[in-house]
Parts: structure tokens; C-alpha cells; sequence
């Protein structure tokens, strides 16, 4: 890969076995070196030794991002070990409620605001002075289920627009300090989990996991989804000098499935 990304810093919240690891990976062969957060060590143990299996750069800072004195420490963890930040990713993500709204339980979407639109502002507040310093830039990655309103997805669509606006806005405040915002907005991505679903799906239905792809696929432009690869490198992108005019924008990465 071209290294877009040589001797940038980047903090990724969210890392795990499916899209955090993804991007990992590819801001990794992209030349960045790596800050790596999330509750789960074990998980953020497993990524870092791929990248340094690799020759790449990686630390791990367990933090829950609601919680203050926890991404506190991630920040002073990310200036200890390579002294700047140029790039927050903000992946940090919740199952949603896949109920109605008329039946969704209170909780569920505040714990899934709290972590979603919450955490990443609590992220982004706290590495703006670092940020700002190297002139960088914030990715949040959403959904595109800011494009439709099916059913069921009601509560993951609340969280995610708030997601959207707060970018938007942070965009507008943070600009005057060199501190580019933007989105990526992903659609079905194909890997592990997604493929998990569809052979669910393919039993409940009698069909194969060929035939609920294609199905899936055929309302995209490009008659396929896009891979978790495809949407990290549209973050690179976001977060490289490639982008240094672009700014308070939302990316979608969905292969044609939605237009706006």
C-alpha cells in the first residue's frame, strides 16, 4: 500500500475482530503508527501483534469510552508512547435495538447515544489540544442507515444522526484550529460478522449464503458490498493529505446501494 498515512499517529476507539481491526491493520501497512483502545485487552493484545508481526507500530490502552478518567488515560498513554496524535478514529460500537420504536426500551438508547454520540464527543474533546498541535483530523465512522428509515432500525438511527450532526458541528468548531471532522458511512461490509448473519439467515429461510449475498448485493450499483478493507481505506483516505481541503463531510461506502 502507498503510505498515505508515513509518520502519522492514530488512535483507533473500538478495536475488535471485525471493522476496528480492519483499520488497524490497513493504517498500519498505510505507514501510521498505532494507539489501540477498547475494553477488551485480550482483543487489543491479538491486533497489535498482528501489526507488529508486520513490522508496524502498535500500543493497546484499555478504556471504556463513556467513562472521563478512563480516555483520560488514553491520551496521556497515546502523547507517552509517540509524543502527538494526528488522526481519532472513532469506531466504538453497540449492537442496536433491532425493535420498533414504539417498543424499544428507554435504556437501550441512551446506553446506545451514551457510547455512540457521547463517547465519541467525550474522544474528540479530550485529544483536541493534541490534535489541534498536529493539525489533524477526526474520522467517526457511522451508517448508512442514515439513508433509509426501515423498520427496526429506529433506535441505531437516532444514535447515528446525532453522530452525524455532532460532526458536522464539531467540523464548523474545531476548523479555526487546523482540526478536519468527517464520516464514513458504511454499507452491509463483507466479513466475518456479516457472513455469520447471512448463514443464519440462509437457514432461516431455505436458502444458501450465495443466494442471500446476491440478493443483498442486488440493490447496489456495483451488484457486490464493499469489504471491511474497502471502508478502512476510504478512512485512510479522510484522515491522509489526500483530503487536507475536505472537512464537516460524510463518505458513504455502500457500492451504489444508496445515492445522496
Amino acid at each position: 500500500m502507498t503510505e498515505l498515512l508515513k509518520d502519522q499517529v492514530v488512535v483507533i476507539s473500538g478495536v475488535g475482530p471485525a471493522l476496528g481491526r480492519s483499520l488497524a491493520l490497513r493504517c498500519a501497512a498505510s505507514g501510521a503508527s498505532l494507539v489501540l483502545a477498547a475494553r477488551t485487552q485480550s482483543r487489543l493484545d491479538d491486533v497489535a501483534k498482528e501489526i507488529v508481526d508486520a513490522g508496524g507500530r502498535a500500543v493497546t490502552v484499555a478504556t471504556d469510552i463513556t467513562d472521563q478518567a478512563s480516555v483520560e488515560n488514553l491520551v496521556e498513554e497515546s502523547i507517552a508512547a509517540y509524543g502527538k496524535v494526528d488522526t481519532l478514529v472513532n469506531n466504538a460500537f453497540s449492537v442496536p435495538s433491532m425493535k420498533p420504536l414504539a417498543r424499544t426500551d428507554y435504556q437501550h438508547i441512551r446506553d446506545s447515544i451514551e457510547l455512540t454520540v457521547l463517547g465519541a464527543l467525550r474522544l474528540t474533546q479530550l485529544f483536541t489540544p493534541a490534535l489541534a498541535e498536529s493539525k489533524g483530523s477526526v474520522v467517526n465512522i457511522n451508517s448508512m442507515v442514515l439513508r433509509h428509515s426501515q423498520e427496526r432500525y429506529g433506535s441505531y438511527k437516532m444514535a447515528k444522526s446525532a453522530l452525524l450532526a455532532m460532526s458536522q458541528s464539531l467540523a464548523t468548531e474545531l476548523g479555526p484550529q487546523g482540526i478536519r471532522v468527517n464520516s464514513i458511512a458504511p454499507g452491509y461490509i463483507w466479513g466475518d460478522t456479516l457472513k455469520g448473519y447471512f448463514a443464519h439467515q440462509a437457514e432461516k429461510f431455505g436458502m444458501t449464503v450465495d443466494q442471500i449475498y446476491e440478493h443483498t448485493a442486488s440493490n447496489t450499483d456495483l451488484k457486490r458490498l464493499p469489504t471491511m478493507d474497502e471502508v478502512s481505506d476510504a478512512a485512510i483516505f479522510l484522515a491522509s493529505p489526500l483530503a487536507s481541503a475536505v472537512t464537516g463531510q460524510c463518505l458513504d461506502v455502500n457500492c451504489g446501494e444508496f445515492h445522496h
